[in-house]
């Protein structure tokens, strides 16, 4: 099986983007780039107007992969970039096409001056069901041009450099997301930053005054659950530069936080497969929503 990385199109700027963003991560690891596009058949009644019919709507959303393929090819002369139209539901359509990919890629759009984005119904389900890493890309994301540099005008004219950021749960931790994280450090030649945030002792919410000591004591011990989890992946990558961060307080606010000088964010997704649906995660949720970076959901057993 060819190993791909996917992007899913539907002609907007954020697909466009995450396209971009796809054939960058394809030149660093020297993979092909494939371009889906799923195909709704219109519905019966409608499709009788000669301007929906189906062999006119199948022809235009063709021209979507078309016009992204030629504009790849052009920019990334290097990348291999092949084209698919899909048929049925854009989601499910998205999440069996990504099942033999090493990464499905998507756009979203973003809220404007603030920072995040703004996640489509088609993404969400994407993210909540496809057990494949899936990235979403913001069409303003600042980091669009260099996926590890920070855009340009620092005073000295050096772009500084943004790390992959990594959101660890200490208490089952998984290898998949870490395995990502530590190859995508890789791969761009930045430094991994992993944090985790704890909640505050159970005695604070009775009205106690917060103890340093006592804080400064959890903190120490949770970096140290850091470190051993992460010592596999050091011994392996050990050209990639590893801080660990310990956060008392939300998970969420500290990546979010930590996301806005970070060059991706990388988080995991627990598959549940149940009859009550699919599950994205509090973390995970929040970070799709307001990450400033784009993210990187792997899913994991």
């Amino acid at each position: 099986m060819l190993r791909t990385i996917i992007v899913g199109l539907d002609g907007s700027p954020e697909s466009r983007a995450a396209a971009e963003w796809a054939a960058r991560e394809a030149e660093m690891r020297g993979l092909p780039v494939k371009l889906v596009q799923a195909w709704e058949p219109v519905p019966a009644p409608m499709a009788e107007a000669p301007v929906l019919g189906a062999e006119t709507h199948q022809h235009w959303t063709g021209r979507i992969l078309r016009e992204a393929a030629a504009a790849l090819r052009l920019h990334r002369p290097g990348v291999q970039v092949i084209t698919e139209q899909l048929t049925g539901s854009p989601a499910e359509a998205l999440v069996d096409a990504a099942r033999d990919a090493d990464m499905l890629v998507l756009g979203s759009r973003g809220l404007g001056a603030f920072e995040g984005f703004l996640v489509g119904s088609v993404g969400l389900a994407v993210v909540a069901h496809s057990e494949r890493p899936v990235i979403l890309v913001r069409a303003d994301d600042k980091a669009s041009d260099s996926p590890g540099k920070a855009p340009a005008g620092t005073a000295d004219g050096a772009a500084p450099v943004l790390p992959v950021l990594l959101g660890l749960d200490t208490g089952n931790p998984d290898a998949a997301p870490i395995e990502f994280a530590f190859e995508a450090a890789a791969h761009r030649d930045v430094p991994l930053r992993v944090v985790h945030g704890w909640n505050p002792p159970y005695y604070y919410p009775y009205g106690m005054a917060p103890d340093p000591a006592i804080n400064e004591t959890v903190a120490a011990g949770d970096i140290d659950a850091l470190k051993e989890t992460l010592r596999p992946w050091r011994q392996k990558y050990p050209d990639v530069q590893v801080t660990t961060v310990s956060h008392c307080g939300s998970p969420s606010l500290a990546l979010v936080d930590a996301s806005r000088e970070a060059s991706l964010v990388v988080v995991g997704r627990r598959i549940r497969r149940s009859s009550v649906g699919a599950h994205i995660g509090s973390v995970t949720h929040a970070l799709l929503h307001h990450a400033a970076a784009p993210v990187a959901v792997v899913p994991h057993d």
